[in-house]
């Protein structure tokens, strides 16, 4: 049941179009399959098969294997029909009818790479995929290679008992501004088969991707959030947000690395197709090192989020954001940070920007945040020198980190600073994927630049909304640089009332200014 793509007309040369040959290759063995529900292999040996101008639409029981990374190449290209999104593979809803009854079964995609860079189209296509099925039974996506898709990489939905794993996914979505649908790395559709999909997604490493690197995101708002997902081992890097839930229940995030990306490293929010956030998920034993801006942002979502025994550091403004970007007025519930450890991240450990009840803050090490503490700055002249990724000044004296997560401006251009030196601002790419932090092209050597001032307060933990019956236990929050600049352990702004809560055992001594600051005119 192993057909050899060669001996059915696929070339492999990289000038053939192999698309037709693969079309009627798939079409024969799809009907095999529906005849006597035997799956078929398609094997395709080493080559290059270039796949132009149309995509193939797959057929149930049908898999896909290459002799491996490198080695089978799948080019992708539209040259002879500009609006052709052209995906190495897809089924869906809209143009095939795919559902639960009528649904791709028993497929394996395995040892192959897709080259994506060849697809140019005038607008945006959520198409414009490596791979993009819908409604997978039992399916096998290893040991793959995505790169330079014009959408999403791996964009597949409504999998159920199906495993993603050893799949790299890299600099996919590149015609996606950032804030349209689709253009992640690896990304899920979920929902479809009801309240539990089956789904593990192991081992994968998305870099540069233009918006997630992994996220899963509810289809429908009148959809029941969807359990039974994990996300294990996986690597994520330089992409808008590295791993999002935007509409899973109970979402199992462990063992992985969530590092450099652009808003944040972990996000649970409302931002998705649905606009229902996730709910009831575990975050643990990760590494959230130096995105951005945050490490964790968490907001919109009824609650019931753990966060357990991370490593949350170097984030250019806060380790854990607590936020309501959708402006409900209902607050979150029962969200956990707990066992984490937290410091140097540019502005506060932890944050409490949006209502929270019942939530519990203990057994953390929250130390040596405030890294943004060097003030406002400017220069110009000799001694300012621009490259594509980072300002000089050789008259300045900066602490180190001091403009951690600051926008810089040089006249009409900015860019974000992830770093510093003494003398030196290393800026983050512009978006995902870029060689250059700069959209309007590198600033004169000698132009003027201008950093802004920093907030006054930098706490290991600051309360900027109203909380209930909040659990504070057990923390010890301190600075123990040499020149400190987490200003206090606690904050208590004047935003927001408070209601009952517990304190103890806490251990706020050791930081720049004082151990508490509380700004609230009185507890409700």
């Amino acid at each position: 049941m192993v057909y050899d793509a060669r001996a059915h007309g696929l070339r492999g040369d990289g000038v053939t179009n192999d698309q037709p040959a693969l079309q009627a290759l798939v079409d024969t063995l799809g009907a095999a399959y529906a005849a006597d529900g035997q799956p078929r292999v398609v094997y395709c040996p080493p080559g290059t098969y270039s796949i132009r101008d149309a995509g193939t639409v797959w057929r149930n029981g049908i898999s896909l294997v290459g002799a491996g990374i490198g080695v089978t190449r799948f080019r992708l290209s539209n040259e002879g029909n500009r609006v052709e999104p052209t995906p190495l593979a897809y089924f869906t809803t809209v143009q095939h009818g795919a559902s639960p009854d009528n649904c791709i079964t028993d497929c394996h995609f395995a040892s192959f790479e897709i080259d994506g860079s060849g697809v140019k189209l005038a607008r945006y296509d959520y198409l414009a995929k490596g791979l993009g099925l819908q409604y997978v039974q039992r399916g096998r996506f290893r040991d793959l290679y995505i790169h330079d898709t014009a959408a999403t990489g791996l964009g597949c939905d409504f999998l159920q008992d199906t495993v993603i794993e050893g799949v790299h996914v890299l600099r996919c979505g590149r015609l996606d501004t950032g804030q349209q649908m689709g253009g992640a790395g690896i990304g899920i559709g979920i929902g479809g088969w009801g309240d539990c999909e089956r789904l593990t997604i192991a081992n994968c490493t998305a870099v540069g991707n233009g918006t997630n690197g992994i996220f899963l995101e509810l289809q429908k708002p009148y959809w029941q959030p969807t359990r039974g997902i994990r996300i294990v081992g996986c690597h994520t890097e330089d992409n808008r947000f590295g791993i999002s839930d935007w509409g899973a229940d109970g979402l199992v995030v462990t063992g992985c690395t969530m590092i450099g990306n652009h808003e944040a490293g972990f996000d649970v929010s409302a931002q998705g197709t649905s606009g229902v956030a996730g709910r009831g998920g575990i975050v643990s034993d990760c590494v959230v090192d130096a995105n951005i801006i945050d490490g964790l942002s968490i907001g919109n979502t009824p609650g019931r989020y753990v966060v357990r025994g991370n490593r949350i550091s170097r984030n250019g403004r806060y380790g854990y954001c607590e936020h309501n970007l959708a402006r409900n007025p209902i607050p979150g519930r029962e969200v956990v940070l707990d066992g984490n450890e937290i410091w140097e991240n540019g502005l506060d450990g932890i944050r409490i920007d949006a209502g929270l009840t019942d939530g519990a803050i203990v057994n953390n090490r929250i130390r040596d945040n405030g890294r943004r503490a060097a003030g406002a700055d400017s220069g110009e002249g000799e001694s300012v020198s621009y490259t594509r990724t980072s300002i000089r000044d050789s008259a300045a004296n900066w602490p180190l980190d001091g403009h951690r997560g600051k926008v810089v401006r040089v006249g009409t251009r900015t860019a974000v600073v992830a770093t510093n030196t003494g003398d030196e601002l290393l800026l983050a790419p512009v978006r995902p994927g870029a060689t250059t932090a700069w959209a309007g092209g590198t600033p004169p050597d000698g132009s003027r630049y201008r950093l802004p001032d920093v907030p006054a307060q930098r706490a290991g933990i600051t309360l900027a909304a109203g909380t209930r019956d909040l659990t504070l236990r057990h923390n010890r929050v301190w600075d123990g640089q040499e020149r400190k600049t987490q200003t206090h352990g606690l904050l208590v702004t004047g935003d927001g009332t408070h209601g009952s809560a517990d304190l103890q055992d806490n251990d706020f001594g050791g930081n720049a200014v004082a151990a508490t600051r509380v700004e609230t005119p009185q507890y409700a």
